[in-house]
């Protein structure tokens, strides 16, 4: 089924009509209907599916049971289903109210905020809407007029007409006046805050409740500057673009298009009366219909008469994404644009005497903080990553089990999601580094390529065809835990003799401390391996030979084209290069005749964690 025919979820609000049900048909039975939800994923109103095989399920159920691709690659970037679109019957005056964005919105409500457009299906002569103010007002002046009931008096009310259309951004203040019946698109979401509402009552005989404290916070108090709606398009913004379609049904009968993998496409049929094919399936539509056709449909046609609203999610305009990187003593967080570069940075120390959730919420705000610093709008943000060291559960966004934080069953990305309005991905953070490394820094020309970090513990990413390899069950590949000496040094994992015993930092502090009987820093041990140091020497050499002992048995089972040393170490990395590839060609499988890959020092140093979490 490539066509899916939606049934609205109705809503009997005091101010509406009945005109939706005698003049588009709506299957109601009550004395009210006030609106029509025909496109939702809401869970205060989920449109159900009418036709075919997914007959009865809800378009949520539907989008669940076939994935996202449903909703197109422009839509990734979005945490819920995008938009609402809904047909509105103003028999009365509906408050004076305003929305949202998503930063306070998340933050306050748990759901996004709203930016929405009205196309007006028609209107009583003289009706109209607010839309913002006449001129500036303070806030003072605005509190004070909410208060003696006299906000009206500098509201901008604009008259209208059948085929206006209006964006109305959150934060403006907005009206629709009795008498209009409106087509509304909006982001998804039904957060509103009422500043002024008549001193009606609701069904329980009480007056309705207002938001002042709220609405005072987020509203723009600025003259609207109405845009060019119309040109090329109804409406456009980075949540949806709607667009009119017309068949007069005699010289214009028929229109074609294509539904490509980049976004849905859903059709509001205005008025009229024909077929909708795709894919070899026709199904009619008549006006009040709302038709939905999944990302990937391919070609589709219309014919008959029609006048009809149809909506596509356009690529993200100047997109950024926030790349984090929570290492053992220290969490860096970047804005990464589309061209891999970190733009803007802050590193702050982990402190291990706060609980997860603790360091999660605050992580949240520095997020949010970083943001705001660099005066970037939360939407113009695509997404969050998290390089996180431990095992991780990507698919249900948890830290399963972090030995070097102490994490265990971390539900990082629903806590996350509570405050920040766009998609948020983690993965192992050495699965990070090497991703940053593969799209930006030493590996951009590989497509399979491995990274050993050398740290505090001893990391790794692999990726393979240019995607992180993660396993069937959970990401994370864990190169430092692999054992290459049996019954050898003991591990912080608990078992013996793997490689992060013997080449991690800690590792090489203390064996050098052992050898020399006193603690060395790096660039001491190093300064006397260079000085031939009898006592250095042998360290060094157990060191090299460790690692090298991991790095052959990394070629052995993968057979990458490329072998990146990174972390703490990698400043130092050059100086075992050359007996760390005498290793790897003397001791790989097939020797000479086989593939041995180059190894080389990462390039992006710390930046590389945060690049590659922005990528995920």
């Amino acid at each position: 089924m490539s066509i899916l025919k939606l049934k609205p979820a109705y809503k009997d609000y005091l101010w509406g009509g009945h005109r939706l049900v005698d003049e588009y048909g709506m299957a109601y039975d009550g004395d009210i209907l006030a609106e029509a939800w025909t496109l939702s994923c809401h869970p205060d109103g989920p449109s159900v599916i009418e036709n075919g095989d997914n007959a009865g399920k809800t378009l949520y159920e539907y989008i669940q049971e076939n994935g996202q691709d449903v909703l197109g690659t422009h839509c990734r970037r979005f945490r819920d289903f995008p938009i609402l679109i809904k047909f509105i019957d103003a028999k009365d005056d509906l408050s004076i109210q305003v929305h949202p964005n998503n930063g306070f919105a998340l933050s306050k409500e748990g759901q996004y905020g709203k930016t929405e457009m009205w196309y007006v299906l028609d209107a009583a002569e003289g009706a109209f809407i607010y839309y913002g103010f006449k001129r500036e007002v303070s806030m003072s002046e605005f509190a004070e007029r909410i208060k003696n009931n006299t906000l009206q008096e500098v509201l901008n009310a604009v008259e209208v007409h059948k085929g206006d259309a209006f964006l109305i951004e959150s934060g403006t203040i907005h009206a629709i006046g009795k008498g209009c019946l409106i087509a509304e698109i909006q982001q998804n979401s039904n957060v509103t805050y009422r500043v002024y509402d008549y001193g009606r009552k609701g069904k329980d005989g009480k007056k309705r409740d207002l938001h002042i404290e709220k609405a005072l916070a987020v509203t723009s108090r600025m003259p609207v500057i109405r845009k060019g709606e119309g040109y090329p398009h109804i409406a456009d913004c980075d949540y949806f673009t709607v667009d009119k379609l017309n068949l007069d049904g005699k010289l214009t009968y028929r229109m074609q298009g294509m539904v490509s993998d980049d976004s849905f496409l859903s059709i509001l049929i205005l008025d009229g009366e024909g077929t909708l094919s795709n894919q070899q399936e026709k199904v009619t539509y008549r006006k009040g219909d709302s038709l939905f056709l999944p990302a990937g449909s391919g070609d589709w046609q219309i014919e008959g008469r029609c006048d009809a609203l149809v909506t596509t999610i356009r690529e993200k305009t100047s997109p950024i994404r926030v790349g984090v990187d929570i290492g053992s003593d220290e969490i860096s967080i970047g804005i990464v644009n589309n061209d891999q570069q970190i733009t803007a940075v802050k590193r702050y120390p982990l402190d291990r005497s706060k609980n997860a959730e603790d360091i999660v919420d605050a992580l949240a705000e520095e997020v949010l903080q970083i943001l705001k610093d660099n005066a970037i709008p939360l939407d113009q943000c695509t997404g969050v990553g998290v390089g996180i060291p431990g095992t991780i559960d990507r698919k249900n966004g948890k830290v399963l089990y972090s030995n070097n934080i102490k994490w265990e069953d971390v539900s990082i990305v629903q806590q996350l999601g509570k405050v920040i309005p766009c998609p948020v991905r983690i993965a192992n953070n050495a699965d990070c580094a090497a991703l940053g490394e593969a799209v930006a820094g030493a590996g951009k020309d590989y497509s399979d390529v491995v990274m050993f970090t050398l740290g505090g513990g001893v990391g790794g990413g692999i990726i393979l065809n240019g995607s992180v390899f993660e396993g069937g069950i959970m990401g994370g590949s864990e190169i430092g835990h692999m054992v290459i000496h049996a019954d050898g040094k003991l591990c912080t994992c608990g078992r013996r003799g793997c490689l992060e015993a013997y080449a991690s930092v800690p590792a090489l502090l203390r064996n050098a401390a052992e050898a020399c009987g006193e603690s060395l820093t790096l660039q001491e041990i190093f300064a006397r391996w260079h000085a031939k140091d009898e006592r250095i020497v042998p360290v060094m050499q157990e060191y090299t030979r460790s690692l090298g002992v991991g790095i052959v048995n990394i070629i052995n089972l993968f057979r990458p084209q490329l072998i990146l040393l990174g972390g703490k170490l990698s400043e130092y990395a050059g100086e075992f290069i050359a007996p760390l590839t005498a290793i790897a060609q003397e001791e790989s499988f097939g020797r000479s005749h086989g593939m041995i890959p180059e190894i080389r020092t990462a390039e992006l140093g710390k930046d590389a964690g945060m690049i590659g979490a922005a990528n995920l």
